[in-house]
């Protein structure tokens, strides 16, 4: 009898739903069939059933958050059951040491974190019984049952335990120790909070940091442009005056002299230049992709967007959604008229067909083995759905993978540029552009954003005279960068490696990825959002003034390097391919550990913040205990100590005798800074802050008024 385990509940019973069973709790029963002629049982992980231990665990004096405790190195790591998940566990364990069970089947999801949790489900189950490996990309019946009759050996898919094992202790090294070595020093400054670092994490910050000081220093200038009206044999069309190249006028004065002389003068067509540019359907998505799209599309958060996708594949509607690939094999290219027949069916699709390529099996920009990874990219497998029984989300995402599909089969989309150039009385040039679209081709089905402001111009030839009907001087500004999307984020991380100055570890990030993997990039951000680093208002990302005190606190170490990042990528990667020892990858972790503790502890007396951001630093939430509870001051009622409660400041005291004396994070659409709370606590009133009133800001005090045993305005004149 085989013990097969999953990943997660959903894919425990859908791996068994194509077998008669008997339902049982905590797991399934096989009957005797075909491929399990003793029959089975299949029960399931709920994701991550066991973790790495905290640090008290090790030795008990780790608990207490001080310098002298740091570097913190176990001499081996352990792993335990995840509180609150101890039953499902023991059901695992029990069916693990049956004496009916021969051989384990690990059918934990197909990569490295699958790889990960079952294995050390079994390991601290304690069972030595043999394994084989279940690896799939979608969950269809199909390929469950071609799936079981290939199994993988046990020793074919280690080398990705290892990565995985050694990634997470690795993880755990840098981030416990830096996490408490910056909350310590940083404390030492003045910001009571809990700052987490990581070795992901902490370099995508610091590019979120980089984008919003460059947004923050830079100075806006104004600038003039001069655009003309003319009107040549007939035809009317616009332009906008250029030279060498630069449209952009520096003073108002040149600016209204330019468009002064042109008012009213003859003008010439002196050069018509058109070129045809043909696009490409664009290729399948991989899980990045479609997070940067569904954000630009529908504002889905990244970890929305891969949830979604989850549950699609866990009910065998699209193939396996943390693939790294936007390619397929010929084997799954066989397999798509059978898709597209079903497609076609469906009101949604009908109109596209019929398609231009019957088949893209030979078609290499879709159809190439050799970039192709552990997993083919995200598609609609064959098991269409009916629309109607899909969630509003599930059909956004189904529809962007049903229509790339069929996009896919379709030809090109072409359009034609054209660049005008007109003279005016034979000296100022202005220029013109426009564009047709010649053929729709593939954007019919899947319509793009176009980026393209270009007018449609008239058929205008070279020689064709005119006149200026109109010309004018307008005011424009320097714009500063642009904030990044939720879905940008996700692309940031992936291309890290334009940011690296160094050739060779800028090759190397690109070929390992980016920053974090295809599976970790949402759960990143929403870390970053979690702990109060990143604000995303309206899916435009802020860096909040914690993210600019951390990363200013790091500077040049290399925890905020991608080239770090880079480094360690290679190396895990080649630990997945059996090219390197896990061993050594953590003695040189353990070694740069050691170094920033000693030369951050040495160096954090000269770390010098501006009045700007620690006026601006407010506590984010924390989840659990640590920094949050620390006494920012004496409560004014009461005497107990004031804490951070999250979204507000509180007292302590409110279990013990009901003190309901709080004071709100954010007023008026101000943030209150940690800065003011203290003055008002300990001296009774704030500095002068801008609130937003509800005709107009006004500046005012917050002051404790002790009759009315209350927080007030006081009004600031300017």
């Amino acid at each position: 009898m085989k013990l097969i385990v999953a990943e997660k509940p959903d894919q425990g019973r859908t791996l068994a739903s194509v077998f008669q069973t008997k339902k049982r709790e905590g797991f399934i029963e096989i009957l005797p069939n075909d491929i399990f002629p003793k029959g089975a049982y299949v029960s399931w992980a709920i994701g991550h059933l066991t973790e790495l231990a905290a640090p008290e665990k090790y030795e008990t004096g780790w608990k207490r958050w001080s310098l002298e405790t740091l570097p913190m190195i176990p001499n081996h790591f352990i792993y335990e059951v995840v509180k609150g998940k101890a039953k499902q566990f023991s059901i695992i364990q029990k069916l693990s040491a049956d004496p009916n069970v021969t051989e384990i089947i690990h059918a934990g999801d197909a990569g490295r974190e699958g790889e990960l949790i079952v294995r050390n489900i079994l390991r601290l189950a304690h069972c030595s019984k043999p394994m084989r490996r279940l690896w799939i990309s979608s969950l269809t019946p199909k390929a469950i049952r071609e799936g079981f009759q290939n199994l993988l050996q046990e020793t074919d898919t280690k080398n990705l335990y290892f990565e995985a094992y050694t990634r997470a202790c690795a993880d755990w090294v840098v981030g416990m120790n830096a996490s408490r070595l910056y909350t310590i020093l940083l404390k030492k400054q003045g910001f009571s909070d809990v700052f987490s670092v990581g070795r992901v994490q902490t370099p995508t910050l610091a590019l979120i940091v980089k984008r919003e000081l460059e947004i923050e220093n830079f100075v806006s200038e104004p600038f003039w442009e001069v655009e003309a009206n003319f009107e040549i044999e007939g035809n009317k069309y616009k332009g906008k005056w250029e030279k060498d190249g630069e449209s952009r006028i520096k003073t108002k004065e040149l600016a209204a002299k330019i468009a002064g002389f042109c008012k009213g003068k003859p003008a010439e067509v002196s050069e018509v230049k058109s070129e045809k540019k043909e696009y490409l359907p664009p290729l399948f998505y991989n899980l990045s992709s479609i997070q940067a799209d569904a954000n630009r599309r529908y504002k889905f958060p990244p970890k929305k967007t891969l949830d979604v996708l989850q549950a699609l594949y866990q009910r065998g509607i699209v193939s396996y959604p943390r693939s790294d690939s936007r390619h397929v094999t010929p084997g799954e290219a066989e397999g798509f008229p059978t898709i597209l027949k079903k497609l076609q069916n469906m009101d949604d699709y009908r109109d596209f067909f019929p398609l231009p390529a019957e088949s893209i099996r030979y078609n290499s920009r879709y159809v190439n083995e050799k970039k192709v990874t552990d997993h083919y990219a995200i598609i609609p497998t064959e098991q269409v759905p009916k629309m109607d029984r899909l969630s509003a989300d599930e059909k956004k995402l189904y529809d962007l993978l049903a229509r790339t599909l069929i996009a896919a089969h379709h030809n090109k989309s072409i359009a034609e540029y054209t660049t005008v150039r007109t003279l005016v009385d034979e000296r100022a040039e202005f220029i013109s552009k426009g564009k047709v679209v010649v053929e729709e081709g593939w954007k019919r089905i899947l319509p793009q954003k176009d980026g393209d402001k270009e007018q449609v111009l008239p058929a205008l030839k070279e020689g064709g005279k005119g006149k200026v009907v109109k010309a004018d001087a307008k005011e424009s500004k320097t714009q500063p960068p642009k904030r990044y999307t939720e879905g940008q984020l996700i692309t940031l991380m992936k291309t890290a490696g334009k940011h690296i100055e160094d050739k060779e570890l800028e090759k190397v990030l690109m070929k390992t990825e980016g920053l974090g993997t295809e599976a970790t990039r949402a759960g990143i951000i929403t870390m970053l959002k979690d702990r109060a680093y990143i604000d995303v208002k309206k899916n435009l990302v802020f860096a909040t003034a914690k993210a600019k005190i951390l990363v200013q606190a790091v500077g040049g170490q290399i925890l905020a390097s991608p080239g770090m990042t880079a480094k360690w990528e290679q190396r895990l990667k080649e630990i997945g391919e059996g090219q390197a020892s896990p061993k050594q990858f953590m003695e040189l972790t353990e070694k740069m550990v050691s170094h920033l503790v000693s030369e951050t502890s040495e160096h954090a007396g000269q770390w010098s913040f501006s009045t700007e951001i620690t006026d601006a630093f407010v506590p984010g939430k924390k989840k659990g205990r640590g920094a949050r509870q620390a006494s920012i001051g004496s409560c004014k009622k009461c005497g107990g100590n004031i804490v951070d409660k999250g979204t507000f400041y509180g007292c302590s005291n409110y279990q013990k005798n009901k003190c309901n004396f709080t004071i709100s994070k954010k007023i008026l659409g101000k943030s209150i800074s940690q800065k003011n709370i203290k003055l008002l606590l300990s001296s009774g009133g704030t500095e002068s802050i801008e609130f937003s009133g509800k005709e107009k800001p006004f500046n005012a005090k917050l002051v404790w008024d002790e009759k009315e045993r209350k927080i007030k305005f006081l009004p600031v004149s300017q």
